[in-house]
């Protein structure tokens, strides 16, 4: 295995233990941050429901029989149920951020595993948590609506705001802003630490994903349902609604937008995914398999159970994109020919997927607890890691691809050192 290099570069030794990390954008330029400050932010109260997590069950994908493989370098395991996101501090790729069913959220040191410091004070299962752009703050969100920042360096709370239940929650890419969407349709934009204030009204349903353009100006944000919509941020107006036949039929469960902003993809509950033009608003293609069907689990007495797009992204390198199915179906579309390229199979459903930053690998986690870094040029699987005796939840890659961590329902949160053959 080579070791990794570079100013973010991480030592391993032995059974150290770490905690998982969660996907941040890129830093961006800091002009940005100046125009955020232009921002009119109104205090405004309201009030919102229910926040999107991974309920950990006994699935079917994790059973008795499963591997004792172990190819972890570290494992975090303070956490005293399952661990339900991560997250990677952008600058320097050393912390980690996780949060759990246990309520609490801790910050870890990823090259040894070390505490830094628990950000306390959650009363309700963790599902969201993030550093800042400039690593400088860490926020944590709980499913009944309760964010908190920390400033990393004192380890002091420095603001909180609870509101309705917690669907997401994303810091701005250049800006000390944080923006979170609840179940009562409401996204709402805070500046840190003053929290000015300014809300986003949605349809009366869910805000179900979400995610701020790279431009920093505008945000994209799915509903329960089916619909989306591209929000100016320093306006606080809708720029592009798509609803009826140009939104999905069921509801959003993931968005993700290409490295300049110019496309956003749409994931649904429907099976489909949605190519829109950010700056028109219309729909260019619609990727769907044809063998999607309602998928029927095999065990007596469970319901059935409907395939959905769990996650998808795009890649930065290629003219791809990338789409994993709750049927464990990882669908590699060509964005030039808007046909299906390559079809990779998995046993069990896939949570999340990410793409390197700067290659055309991606990598999926899925129920069976498996980590999977596949070559989107060939369709082929490159290799596999292992380690959790449960389904992974969340993870997150450093920006060299060298590292992976991931947190999952066995309570832990790994480190993955990756192998990189083909570099």
């Amino acid at each position: 295995m080579e070791p990794a290099e570079g100013p973010g570069a991480l030592g391993f030794h032995g059974d150290e233990e770490i905690i998982e990390v969660v996907e941040l954008g890129p830093p961006g330029p800091d002009d940005l941050a100046d125009e955020m400050e232009d921002v009119d932010f109104d205090d405004e109260g309201a009030e919102e429901p229910e926040a999107e997590a991974w309920e950990t069950e006994d699935d079917d994908g994790v059973e008795d029989g499963m591997e004792a493989q172990d190819d972890s370098e570290v494992t975090f395991s303070l956490h005293s149920a399952s661990v339900f996101c991560v997250s990677l501090d952008p600058k320097t790729n050393t912390l980690a951020v996780t949060g759990g069913e246990d309520d609490k959220a801790f910050v870890w040191r990823v090259s040894d595993g070390e505490l830094l410091f628990e950000c306390s004070g959650h009363k309700d299962s963790v599902t969201c948590a993030g550093f800042s752009h400039d690593s400088v703050f860490v926020a944590t969100g709980d499913m009944s609506g309760l964010i908190k920042v920390w400033r990393v360096d004192s380890k002091e709370e420095v603001w909180s705001f609870e509101m309705g239940d917690l669907e997401w929650m994303e810091w701005h890419p250049q800006a000390h802003v944080l923006l979170a969407g609840t179940a009562d349709g409401n996204s709402w934009m805070w500046k840190i630490p003053s929290g000015d204030c300014k809300t986003f009204q949605g349809p009366a349903c869910p805000a179900t994903c979400g995610r701020i353009l790279p431009d920093g100006k505008r945000a994209v944000v799915g509903y329960e349902d089916g619909t989306m919509r591209i929000w100016d941020l320093k306006q606080g107006t809708s720029l592009h609604v798509l609803k009826g036949q140009d939104g999905h039929q069921d509801p959003l469960t993931c968005v993700a937008s290409n490295q300049d902003g110019s496309l956003i993809m749409t994931g649904s509950v429907d099976c489909h995914a949605k190519l829109v033009n950010s700056a028109t608003g219309k729909v260019v293609c619609v990727f769907k398999l044809e063998s999607m069907v309602p998928k029927v689990p095999a065990g007596e007495g469970e319901e059935a159970e409907s395939n959905s797009v769990e996650s998808l992204g795009f890649c930065n390198v290629m003219p791809l994109a990338a789409v994993g199915y709750l049927d464990g179906t990882l669908a590699i579309y060509d964005l030039s020919t808007h046909s299906l390229r390559h079809k990779c199979q998995h046993e069990s459903g896939i949570v999340q997927l990410l793409w390197e930053e700067s290659s055309a690998v991606v990598y999926t986690c899925s129920l069976d607890g498996v980590v999977r870094l596949w070559d989107a040029r060939s369709g082929k699987m490159i290799s596999e890691y292992r380690g959790h005796s449960a389904e992974i939840l969340d993870f997150a890659v450093n920006k060299d691809a060298s590292i992976v961590v991931t947190t999952s329902g066995d309570h832990q949160a790994k480190v993955f050192c990756v192998q990189r053959p083909d570099r």
